[in-house]
């Protein structure tokens, strides 16, 4: 892909030097109370300032000046300034972190130096794994909501595989609300915003008694959708939604806790809309010679120009021409009459923590409930012609959760505190059901006859047939000409072209996915201070993963197996023409194929009514960390780590995947083929930190080895779940062709696939008490190796994946960096003060793309959110004036293939936000 440009460098440049007296390493977090008093006794230098952060990625309250970790910590104040509601927000103040949605925000997908879970598959994890107050979320879509208030967040890069909670191979984020304390106050705030946005904030917190503190808050979030739905006269990804959280603390001694908390969310929203790709957006989305998607196109027309021959069909089908022409980042989109991408999801749970110091050992447990179910209803073509869609409801692309989480940890000092040792044990118990009834809409068959047409001959294309020939059958039938222009065979496939243009309406009624999984770990993480100054911390977890599959199918579509029983004689391969001692391929075998193919789309057919299939499987992995860490002197740490990580592996829980149409028996389906196994890291990382009292800042160099690396991309007509693998010989460009059949390695060959490698510099600054200023860069080459397979068998990359090897990864930017600036001076001796809060991150190029197609890059963007207000004494009423994405810069979150427009492509977009701004009033008391 193209590398950080001189444009984007500039942008860089400039945002580096005007807040070059910055730097963002772990925003300062303001402690109080018990949390002030043991961060004194850490770090009494660091304490003056009263900026000490207390992070847990230890399993153990530590300053974070003495984690040997790469990891951030944002505040509570900071997060509110930062206008962060969701973990979307949080790539504003983490370089590191990326989060995008696709075709549905319960997908949404975090990256952590380049890596994450990739595409809309629910049957794969999270590379990044999202805990909130300690509790697992299923996935890290699921976090894709209102947050409420929040005590701070901490971001740990890299894999953790040895701590509690679930493994993940990328990183983790763990989110902790704002606790009850043993004060009553409350307080409420009012937003009002562009696009009609309306949010309303209000919470109390009271002590019940010396022992008992409650607290309970609640938000409310109204907007009006970015995307206006030009056919169907509605607003497409609104937002409305509410969230209310309770809890209770009891604290009936000083050596025991206990805090209960439960929460409900609700969304109804229409989500999520795309707009075609053009040039403005991906200068190379061009029609290239051949209409080849894999050959880089240097010139032409846009995908969009009547050029291509797709898009006079899309035109003749009904597509307003508007739709094509327009720029990529214009938000009236152009929906198929009576489609809509209205949808709903309710999150809820319930945990208890539990914290018991007796002695020198603490028990802590964490025990956690949660439900969480999507559906989402989809115009699933994103045209305006009625190609495929999901029809609203509760079967509209469903997902349910049902996750309940233990975890118990004991840690302690022993041998004079020479040894902090800590043992624990992790259980979770997971349900997912995932439903669908993804159909095809009242124009597949004609539109997908067309591309029969322009396969045959362009000028056939008509259309306004229901069969996309028409009169134009004359051509082919011998009519014309007196010769059938196949022969023998013309009868059957004319007959299989009518068959096809009776697809309309029909598909799925019903699919019904179920996976168990359950997942115990024994784990152990231990300090051995060596000396005063050098530590060696010792890490071992094992995992056992099991996982339980079942599927029942529902489909009407009869014109699947009819075209299959009617042209699969004209599969059978021919005569040994060539001399080659294998019969050759049929000559009709390719079209024949193609008329099967999309009349058996994504194994579309009515012979897998009421069919079942199950399977399952089980994983055992050890993984762990050894760090060797020195402190010279109070204010400085220098380590070096090792560590392994691991995700685990799974069902591809999409029909499509299941076999290929040209050979789909439902009578012996082989669901090996939907499974992908799990997929393990090794990482090593050097790193130093330096605190003192006004300035800090961390620097780490890391690299990352992935094997079996899990990637789901969608091809235009399925989404493929493949495992990444590299050879360790030179493969000779067959991973790089067309062809299912080359690029094999053998098995003792292969070797990890992706990589990423860098270094991450955050650094934060305070010289007077009322400012600060922040500054982070990560430099990540996150990539494909040069020579690549599909599982750790050697077996053959799937062609569709073709462009990957030696290239960067999807949303994986070389270069990303983020600053912010906070001013709060006092005004007189009024007892107001004033708020400037300004922050930015400025990304480097990168592909949008998991199949990296041309076409799907995104430029280099920087987006700058600010707030300016004033507050009154004692913080008890403020009003500010804030806006996000203040430039109201144009990027996307991902580019991929227009659904089946394929191999004349076209690609689609789900934008960003754009800018956004408002008011909100405060008070509190």
């Amino acid at each position: 892909m193209r590398k950080f440009g001189l444009r984007h460098q500039c942008a860089f440049g400039a945002l580096a030097i005007s807040l070059a007296i910055a730097p963002a390493a772990a925003q300062a977090q303001d402690t109080t109370g018990a949390d002030a008093e043991e961060a004194q006794s850490v770090d009494n230098t660091e304490a003056d300032t009263g900026n000490v952060i207390i992070v847990r990625a230890q399993g153990r309250d530590q300053a974070l000046a003495d984690v040997p970790v790469a990891v951030s910590a944002v505040s509570g104040e900071m997060l509110e300034k930062s206008g962060v509601s969701d973990i979307r927000d949080l790539t504003q103040v983490a370089p590191s972190l990326l989060v995008s949605s696709t075709g549905n925000e319960a997908n949404g997908s975090a990256r952590i130096r380049g890596i994450g879970t990739v595409g809309d598959n629910p049957g794969l994890e999270s590379s990044v794994a999202v805990f909130v107050d300690g509790v697992y979320r299923s996935r890290s879509g699921n976090a894709l909501s209102e947050l409420g208030p929040l005590d701070r967040v901490e971001i740990l890069r890299g894999p953790q595989g040895t701590l509690g909670g679930r493994n993940s191979s990328a990183g983790l984020i763990n989110i902790y609300t704002a606790p009850p304390e043993f004060e009553f106050s409350g307080y409420g705030a009012f937003t009002y915003g562009n696009y009609d946005a309306i949010k309303v904030e209000g919470g109390v917190n009271a002590p019940l008694g010396e022992t008992v503190a409650a607290r309970i808050d609640g938000v409310y979030f109204q907007r009006d959708g970015f995307y206006n739905d030009v056919v169907n006269d509605v607003k497409v990804n609104d937002r409305d939604r509410y969230l209310v959280r309770a809890q209770l603390l009891f604290e009936p001694t000083s050596d025991l806790s206990f805090r209960l908390v439960g929460d409900y969310s609700k969304k109804d929203e229409a989500c999520c809309a795309a707009t075609f790709v053009q040039p403005d957006f991906a200068p190379l989305a061009r029609v290239s010679p051949g209409l080849d998607p894999f050959t880089r196109p240097d010139g032409g027309p846009a995908l969009t120009s009547t050029s291509n021959p797709i898009v006079p069909i899309l035109l003749g089908l009904g597509q307003d021409p508007r739709a094509l022409t327009q720029s990529t980042f214009n938000r009236d989109i152009y929906v198929t009459p009576g489609r809509t991408y209205a949808g709903e999801t309710e999150d809820w749970g319930i945990s208890g923590e539990l914290n018991w110091d007796f002695g020198n050992v603490t028990l802590t447990s964490i025990t956690g409930y949660r439900q969480y179910s999507n559906n989402q209803a989809s115009d699933t073509d994103y045209t305006q012609v009625d190609i495929l869609y999901r029809a609203p409801g509760e079967n509209a692309g469903a997902r349910e959760f049902k996750t309940f989480t233990q975890e118990l940890r004991l840690n302690g000092t022993a041998f004079d505190d020479r040894l902090d040792w800590l043992v624990g044990a992790y259980y979770a118990n997971e349900k997912l059901q995932t439903r669908d009834n993804l159909r095809f809409g009242d124009d597949y068959g004609t539109f997908a006859n067309c591309r029969i047409a322009l396969a045959i001959n362009p000028a056939l294309a008509n259309p306004s047939a229901d069969n996309c020939l028409g009169a134009n059958v004359a051509a082919l039938d011998g009519t014309l000409t007196g010769t059938p222009a196949f022969g023998a065979a013309t009868p059957l496939i004319l007959a299989g072209i009518n068959n096809l243009a009776q697809i309309r309406d029909i598909g799925g009624t019903g699919d019904v996915y179920n996976q168990t999984s359950e997942n115990f770990a024994l784990f152990t993480h231990n300090i051995v201070h060596i000396t005063d100054t050098i530590d060696l911390t010792l890490g071992l977890r094992y995992t056992n993963e099991t996982k339980d599959f079942d599927a029942t199918f529902g489909n009407d579509n009869v014109y699947c197996p009819a075209n299959r029983t009617l042209l699969s004689p004209l599969l059978v391969p021919s005569v040994d023409t060539d001399g080659d001692g294998t019969p050759d391929l049929a000559p009709l075998a390719g079209l024949a194929g193609g008329l099967i193919a999309l009349s058996c789309q994504g194994n579309s057919t009515s012979e897998l009514d009421g069919v079942s299939v199950a399977d399952s499987r089980d994983e055992d992995e050890f993984t762990g960390t050894a760090i060797l860490s020195w402190k010279p002197n109070p204010d400085w740490l220098v380590y070096g780590s090792y560590s392994k990580g691991y995700k685990a592996g799974g069902f591809n829980l999409d029909r499509s995947a299941l076999a290929n149409p040209l050979a789909l028996n439902p009578a012996n389906l082989d669901t090996a083929n939907l499974q992908f196994d799990a997929e393990t890291v090794d990482a090593y990382e050097i790193g130093v930190k330096y605190a003192a009292r006004k300035w800090g800042f961390s620097v780490a160099a890391f690299r990352q080895e992935f094997s079996n690396f899990q990637l789901n991309t969608f091809n235009g007509s399925v989404f493929l779940v493949q495992n990444v693998n590299g050879c360790d010989t030179d493969l000779g460009g067959a991973d790089r062709d067309a062809s299912a059949a080359t690029g094999a390695c053998a098995a003792d060959n292969v070797a990890p696939g992706v990589v990423a490698q860098g270094f991450e510099f955050e650094t934060s600054l305070s010289p007077i008490r009322d400012l600060t200023v922040t500054m982070g860069i990560t430099y990540s080459d996150t990539s494909y190796e040069s020579n690549l397979v599909g599982r750790d068998d050697g077996s053959p990359l799937d062609p569709a994946l073709r462009l990957l090897p030696g290239d960067n990864l999807s949303n994986a930017p070389e270069l990303a960096a983020t600053a912010s600036l906070s001013w709060t001076p006092p005004i007189g001796n009024s007892g107001l003060s004033g708020l400037f809060f300004v922050n930015a991150r400025t990304t480097g190029d990168y592909n949008t793309g998991s199949d990296l197609l041309y076409g799907k890059e995104q430029d280099g963007y920087t987006i700058v959110n600010g707030r300016i207000g004033i507050t009154g004494p004692d913080r008890r009423w403020g009003v500010e004036l804030w806006a996000n994405n203040l430039f109201d810069v144009d990027y996307t979150q991902v580019a991929f293939n227009t659904p089946f427009v394929a191999p004349q492509q076209t690609y689609s977009a789900f934008l960003a936000e754009p800018r956004t701004y408002g008011v909100t009033v405060r008070a509190g008391f």
